[in-house]
């Protein structure tokens, strides 16, 4: 690359001064020119700027010439780079306008030029803030009022301006949040004394539950529209942009990294998540994206299209969108004469070949046969008689009997100890002794309670098998014991009277037991009946959320309640009662 073929005027006529006139000649043109050809095919190096960097020896010479007023010396491209004095200087982001006034300035006497009311400098007496004195400060020469900050000129950058915590202070905001602690400090004081008041028994629950909801305000907020949705009254419709809490998000369904692609931007999944985990389409609630594309109507005008495709292809003029009617009629025609084609042709395969008889379907007998086993059945739905058909409930094996046993480990209980029920044995992988085992058992575990005849037999046994007494003794001894007896009997007979009839009404107040049980469970099916009702009768956005309530097992009554209340379809004189 040459050098600055430009040169100032001032240095020309500084070099003509110093060494007399200066021209190139051919020569020096000619040597030039051969050293820029060399630098561009690589045999010469590449001319070197002021900064040490090469110069593509490539480039134009336009752009590798500097101007004649920039006095280059050298060959340089910095005419060609951005200029210091044309580079646009922004304030910082931390830079911003004073607030209030500077009261390290504050005058002691009246300045010339300054406000006549306030004696500041900043502002005329006109611009004043303050409130009119009747005397001013140019004439009082006291009370002079501090000097206003002369804001400065900031030049921000585009962001810098549009910067919405720019000039923000923490400390202003301090009187924010105690505001809000006061708010909040109120609200508890509220709930308490709610709290504190009495509530009637019949009201416990109730009073409960409003404040458990009362508790946490921002829990349910049922009054407000869900976030992304667009309500219009006038037309009563509701759009949703975002999924519903409950559902869950399509890219936790399956979360194997070679699953289906989930597009975050859209919001959509193509395939459907569950493809290869063994997972049928009827099982799965949720397929893909494309399994919705693809239904209704969406499969019959993609099957139309390829035909309307196909017919013009083999040149029949006709066009989806144009002569959707005639493109109809042409369908019908074609599937019309595939079919009749079809049949026939299956005609006369079953003719030529034979075997027409396998494809009828077997007698209606045969597929609906009847049976000789007999099942009866109980109103509640149990086997009365007969064998119900099997159910397979689990994976594992039931109705297993090991060692000859005919119950299952943990059908028997006593002392604190498991076993089997058909032989009361407490080992497990003991064998089967049936009613023989039930026999020792109960002969060397279970022995007869002791009874008082049992105990007093014992006492006299030990008393005559004692030392040896006088004859007078042991009679008054034996008399004392038959008075005993008499007065033990008629005791006996008082309990045993007092019993019947305690009994007899013990029975009564039984009765009255269950029935009230009955009519409480009745009433509390009924309320559970209201409550669902009202559930679904109310709009899906201002329902509750799921909670967990009190999964215990039914009771006797709240099973007969159940079946008395519940809906008998089948019976046909059911609408008539009610």
């Amino acid at each position: 690359m040459a050098s600055v073929s430009k040169v100032p005027v001032s240095r020309l006529t500084k070099q003509s001064d110093e060494d007399g006139p200066s021209k190139k000649n051919r020569d020096d043109y000619r040597k030039a020119k051969e050293l820029e050809e060399a630098r561009k095919l690589g045999t010469e190096p590449a001319a070197v700027d002021e900064f040490g960097k090469d110069i593509n020896p490539h480039i134009p010479q336009y752009i590798s010439d500097s101007p004649w007023y920039l006095d280059h010396v050298g060959p340089t491209l910095t005419h060609q780079r951005q200029q210091e004095e044309k580079i646009k200087t922004y304030d910082g982001m931390d830079a911003w306008y004073s607030r209030g006034v500077d009261t390290s300035k504050t005058a002691t006497r009246y300045r010339k030029g300054a406000c006549e009311n306030c004696g500041a400098v900043t502002h005329k007496k006109r611009d004043c803030l303050e409130r009119p004195r009747k005397v001013g400060a140019k004439f009082t020469g006291a009370n002079f009022a501090p000097d206003e900050f002369l804001q400065p000129s900031l030049d921000h950058t585009w962001d810098g301006k549009r910067d919405r915590w720019n000039g923000f202070e923490n400390g202003d905001f301090k009187e924010t949040m105690k505001e809000w602690d006061k708010l909040e400090e109120a609200k508890k004081e509220v709930r308490k004394e709610k709290a504190a008041k009495v509530v009637p028994k019949d009201e416990e629950d109730a009073g409960d539950e409003s404040s458990e909801n009362d508790d946490d305000e921002d829990k349910y907020v049922d009054d407000m529209d869900m976030v992304g949705t667009k309500v219009d009254a006038s037309e009563r419709y509701t759009v949703r942009n975002l999924r519903i809490r409950e559902d869950v998000a399509k890219y936790l369904r399956n979360l194997d990294p070679n699953s289906a692609h989930y597009d975050p931007k859209t919001r959509s999944m193509r395939k459907n998540p569950y493809e290869g985990t063994g997972k049928a389409l009827e099982d799965v609630d949720y397929a893909g994206d494309n399994f919705v594309r693809i239904s209704g109507d969406t499969v019959n005008h993609a099957k139309s299209t390829m035909f309307a495709w196909e017919a013009a292809r083999k040149g029949l003029d006709v066009h989806v969108l144009a002569e959707p009617t005639k493109l109809e009629a042409l369908k019908v025609e074609f599937e019309t004469k595939k079919d009749k084609f079809k049949s026939e042709m299956n005609k006369g395969i079953l003719e030529k070949y034979g075997g027409e008889e396998h494809l009828e379907a077997p007698p209606r007998e045969l597929l609906f046969s009847q049976t000789e086993d007999y099942v009866e059945y109980s109103r509640h739905g149990r086997v009365l008689k007969g064998e119900e058909q099997t159910v397979i409930r689990s994976s594992y094996e039931e109705d297993d009997f090991p060692n000859n046993h005919k119950s299952v480990f943990g059908s028997w209980w006593t002392n604190g100890e498991w076993g089997y029920h058909c032989c009361h044995s407490t080992i497990k992988n003991s064998y089967c002794t049936g009613a023989a085992g039930k026999e020792v058992s109960q002969s060397t575990l279970t022995l007869p309670p002791k009874t008082l005849e049992t105990v007093e037999a014992l006492e006299e046994e030990k008393e005559e098998s004692s030392e040896d007494e006088p004859e007078e003794e042991i009679k008054k001894k034996k008399k004392k014991k038959k008075k005993k007896k008499k007065k033990s009997n008629k005791k006996k007979k008082k309990v045993e009277s007092s019993s019947s009839s305690s009994s007899s009404e013990s029975e009564d107040d039984e009765e009255t037991k269950k029935k009230k049980k009955l009519e409480d469970a009745m009433k509390k099916l009924e309320a559970e009946q209201r409550a669902a009702d009202l559930l679904l009768s109310t709009d899906e956005r201002k329902r509750k959320y799921n909670s967990m309530g009190e999964a215990k097992a039914p009771t006797e009554e709240d099973l007969e309640a159940y079946y008395l209340k519940r809906q008998r379809t089948e019976d046909p004189m059911a609408n008539f009662i009610k």
